[in-house]
């Protein structure tokens, strides 16, 4: 019997702009003049570096950030430092937009829910079940769900960066059975990451996989998860 349930957050709950998108928005806050030619070569070379935080990965890190890209989601400091890093890498039209980048990510307007996020979040409130978000990151994403209406849908949220250790380590799913106060038998993890999501077997918990999509091609996959209760 499923007595708690933990969450990813990218690409299970919440999907991140478009690359495109991601870099237009910044580029009308700066106010800088680029030509659209260039916007639309820039956005491709962003998403072949896997520069956008919840975005594409990597095709491949340069051998130079290869230590601090394994190592990104442990601290604030290392995450934005690999991303600004790998930003970098997609020859900017200016140097400035880097940092930018990297802090539009952060903002809730940067994310959508997935359409079922909220109603599955709240059948799972209704039948007294508590919920944890368990996410590799770098940055507090409280305020995304905040801002989404959905934060008091969540009771504990357990982030690898305020751990100091990351998914797949048993360890990181063990706090939020603790958090949760549910045996990690008697937990579900739902993700889309087939080795840091399923981490969480190691303990005994079940694991319920998910495709992370766009927000527009994935309608009710988390609805699934009510089944398996």
């Amino acid at each position: 019997m499923i007595k708690g349930v933990m969450f990813d957050f990218s690409g299970t709950l919440f999907r991140i702009e478009s690359t495109a998108r991601w870099l237009r928005a910044v580029v009308a806050d700066t106010g800088l003049a680029v030509p659209e030619e260039e916007l639309v070569a820039c956005a491709g070379r962003l998403e072949e570096a896997g520069a956008q935080p919840g975005g594409v990965p990597p095709r491949r890190v340069p051998p130079h950030l290869e230590a601090l890209w394994r190592e990104r989601d442990l601290t604030a400091e290392r995450h934005r430092a690999a991303f600004t890093a790998l930003t970098r890498e997609a020859k900017l039209p200016s140097a400035d937009l880097a940092e930018a980048l990297y802090d539009r990510s952060r903002m809730p307007e940067a994310w959508r829910p997935y359409p079922d996020t909220e109603e599955t979040l709240r059948a799972l409130r209704g039948r007294g079940i508590p919920v944890a978000v368990v996410s590799n990151i770098g940055w507090d994403l409280r305020p995304v769900f905040r801002d989404h209406g959905v934060d008091d849908l969540v009771d504990a949220y357990v982030l690898s960066f305020e751990r100091g250790m990351e998914k797949p380590d048993p360890r990181i799913f063990r706090t939020a059975c603790d958090k949760l106060g549910v045996a990690p038998g008697d937990a579900l993890m739902v993700g889309d990451d087939r080795v840091a999501d399923v981490g969480a077997a190691a303990l005994g918990c079940r694991v319920h996989l998910v495709d992370p999509l766009p927000v527009d091609r994935r309608p009710s996959a988390l609805a699934e998860v009510l089944h398996l209760l």
